[in-house]
């Protein structure tokens, strides 16, 4: 048996990269999954992908930054499950580079909405839930970003600093009722927002981009979503029933330097 074997396990951003690498290992561990994303479309093809049937899984479409749409993934998990075991808050944009004089605020809006109020609204929900069974694992991704400054970022690392301030007080406030809450803080990651990020940094050169971030890294590369993933599955598990309000970097030493 799997070390997740008959749990209920949320996903939001099921569809990227982490997300559904994550899926894929908790799937691999008898985990019961609600897999959540923009599309409807993206989270039916990593079910089909993953070989997820109706008994072990329930894709679900969402906008995290709209409150009524967070209540309702929760709301439909617990009809179709009954329990919510683990929150993987994991939904998360990045938003385009430019200095704070320059950054549309109607842009660092949009990401606020989604990267904080997705996080806040996720975890509004899924709490209650499981305060009431006296048992549940959040975890919530930030990112090495929310750990230091990146010129030319102010609203993706504003945002993913938020997460890891919400980590530290919802931790607090769930751990006498039996719920932990941690995050992970990836670095570079082989993803597609890293793409999207090497574009946005120098458009004419993204190569030449991928180059330096990668340079900047002691351990000389970029993670893989497998790396982030493992990390999340550990602080989902039983295995870190005593791990509570910690900040995980998954970045090759970069943070700590």
């Amino acid at each position: 048996m799997g070390k997740f074997e008959g749990k209920v396990v949320i996903i939001t951003g099921a569809a990227g990269g982490i997300g559904q690498v994550t899926a894929k290992k908790l799937a691999e561990q008898g985990a019961k999954l609600a897999l959540v994303d923009l599309k409807l479309e993206a989270v039916q093809q990593v079910m089909a992908e993953l070989g997820l049937n109706d008994s072990n899984a329930i894709a679900l479409q969402a906008n995290v930054a709209k409150e009524e749409e967070v209540k309702a993934y929760v709301d439909a998990t617990v009809a179709k499950f009954g329990r919510i075991d683990g929150f993987f808050n994991n939904a998360g944009i990045e938003g385009i580079t430019a200095n704070v004089e320059d950054y549309p605020t109607e842009t660092f809006e949009m990401v606020l909405n989604v990267n904080v109020k997705g996080v806040f609204f996720g975890l509004k929900y899924v709490v209650p839930v499981m305060k009431k069974q006296g048992y549940g694992s959040i975890v919530n991704t930030s990112s090495g970003a929310g750990l230091i400054g990146s010129p030319g970022f102010v609203g993706y690392n504003s945002s993913k600093h938020a997460v890891i301030g919400m980590t530290r007080v919802v931790a607090l406030e769930t751990a006498p009722h039996g719920v932990r809450v941690n995050a992970v803080a990836p670095g570079v990651i082989n993803t597609r927002m890293m793409r999207q990020i090497e574009k946005n940094t120098v458009p004419e050169d993204a190569e030449g981009a991928k180059q330096a971030f990668s340079a900047a890294v002691p351990m000389g590369r970029y993670g893989e979503a497998e790396e982030v993933a493992n990390v999340a599955l550990f602080l989902l598990s039983d295995d870190a029933s005593y791990v509570t309000q910690s900040i995980y970097t998954v970045d090759g030493g970069q943070m700590n330097q």
